[in-house]
């Protein structure tokens, strides 16, 4: 599969590398550090089906920021343009992806080119003859021969440098017994974030639920605050039916609002809208309209309206930055100050379709900014905990993956990493687990404490679940 690139006239050589029976050609020479910073930007990583739409990335293998407004893309034919936004930058280390179907497509044998806002001067190509399988990218990134690999728009390619733990046993008991006292739920629920003594629960059909224990180790619907039937919720101006699948809580507690991550509008399904909504719970209704919304469907790879955001949680500043985090946005340490009021931490969104985790900054004036883009290595994500005790984010598949967890940590470079891949407890059928959620350090009794898992489809009656896992 050939490979074509037009390279700075500096660039006296080129090595061609064979892979397996056809051969890439690439020139494997980085620029020197006198290279305009225009020369570092490269075509990092291509897709041509799956469900995310024909995208692009770019990456800045440079040390400084690249102003691309107004550079073209485009396909094998010079009538196709597809023209990058004025006021976009390339972090130095950054990769930044664009979703190009809108202009044109990308076809099984194709080409993807990069050019100057000139529309004449050629930055790189690449060409292939078969759709991806999800993803042609570039390893290494920059400056390597592209290769199918997983899709990970927006981060560093997955090219097979550091490989995941071998699935292991469950870090806790086998046995999973029945939460809920009866079928009070019904199906669609998903979300949980356990708040002390209470349970907060999202459900797809458009609810919250607080529930509150019920004496035998379980859950049950709190009758006060007319919180008995689980409350509907709606948009900001009061319209709709957000499709509510993940549910978190900031440091404020439940009194600074409940954050939900939505996929769509149940009254219009076949439209994504990826959105985090925060609602007011103090009131005594039997509804709530969100009093903010972040929609951020324009900042992420388009999917299926029911293949949209599933999973949230947030993570506080303070962990993160002990922790070393990078800002994706920057391409430097996460700094809290860089950004307005914005509730002391970071949002994480899981997208069910991608498996893909996003890490946004929700300004309470209802700006946002992206500082990380994490492939989870599953193919879905349907839940996000951090869990504070342990410092790691845990991220959740159902059985898409068999009811797989991982946990994840901030490595040395700065990014989250995979530091454990654990198998469901083995008392635990291949359910369509959606939600999970662990019990704080303060249940710890005897080496173990509470988690509990929310089955969507609620099997056999009941949609809550419990288990044990290890302090």
């Amino acid at each position: 599969m050939p490979e074509t690139r037009r390279w700075p006239s500096r660039l006296r050589r080129c090595i061609v590398v064979a892979t397996g029976p056809a051969l890439v050609f690439g020139a494997l020479v980085a620029p020197s550090a006198h290279a305009a910073p225009a020369d570092d930007v490269r075509i990092n990583e291509v897709v041509t089906t799956g469900a995310v739409n024909d995208s692009i990335e770019l990456s800045n293998q440079g040390t400084a920021a690249v102003d691309v407004s107004g550079w073209i893309l485009k396909d094998d034919k010079d009538s196709s343009e597809y023209r990058i936004a004025a006021g976009t930058e390339l972090a130095p280390g950054g990769f930044k992806a664009f979703d190009v179907h809108g202009q044109f497509g990308l076809g099984s044998a194709d080409q993807a080119r990069l050019y100057r806002a000139d529309g004449s001067t050629l930055v790189d190509s690449y060409s292939w003859t078969t759709h991806s399988s999800p993803s042609w990218s570039r390893c290494p990134d920059g400056t390597g021969s592209f290769v199918q690999a997983p899709l990970t728009l927006g981060a560093a390619n997955s090219c097979g440098g550091r490989t995941d733990p071998t699935p292991a046993k469950w870090p806790g008991g086998g046995s999973v017994t029945t939460a809920d006292g009866s079928n009070v739920f019904g199906e669609d629920l998903s979300g949980l974030y356990q708040e002390g003594g209470v349970m907060w629960a999202a459900q797809n059909s458009g609810k919250i639920w607080r529930l509150i224990p019920d004496g035998s180790g379980g859950w049950k619907p709190d009758t006060a605050g007319g919180w008995g039937s689980g409350k509907k919720v709606h948009y900001p101006d009061g319209s709709g039916t957000p499709d509510d699948e993940g549910i978190t809580l900031t440091g404020a507690g439940s009194s600074g609002g409940v954050y939900t991550s939505n996929e769509r509008d149940g009254d219009n399904s076949g439209t994504s809208r990826l959105s985090v909504l925060r609602y007011d719970v103090s009131g005594s209704g039997t509804g709530l309209s969100a009093a903010k919304e972040w929609d951020l469907t324009g900042d992420l790879p388009p999917v299926g309206a029911n293949l949209g955001l599933e999973g949230v949680t947030w993570i506080p500043d303070a962990s993160l930055t002990s922790a070393g985090f990078k800002d994706s946005s920057t391409g430097a340490a996460y700094d809290p100050g860089h950004y307005a009021a914005h509730t002391g931490g970071v949002f994480f969104v899981g997208v069910e379709g991608t498996g893909t985790v996003y890490g946004y900054v929700l300004q309470d004036s209802g700006a946002f900014t992206r500082v990380a883009t994490i492939s989870s290595g599953m193919s879905g994500v349907m839940e996000l905990q951090w869990e504070p005790q342990a410092s790691r984010l845990w991220v959740v598949c159902d059985d898409t993956c068999a009811g797989q967890h991982r946990t994840m940590r901030v490595d040395a470079s700065g990014a989250f990493a995979t530091t454990a891949v654990y198998q469901r407890p083995s008392g635990m059928p291949d359910y369509n687990n959606e939600g999970f959620s662990l019990a704080a350090a303060a249940e710890c009794s005897g080496g173990t404490k509470p988690v509990y898992w929310s089955d969507d489809s609620n099997d056999g009656g009941h949609a809550l679940r419990k288990g044990s896992i290890s302090c």
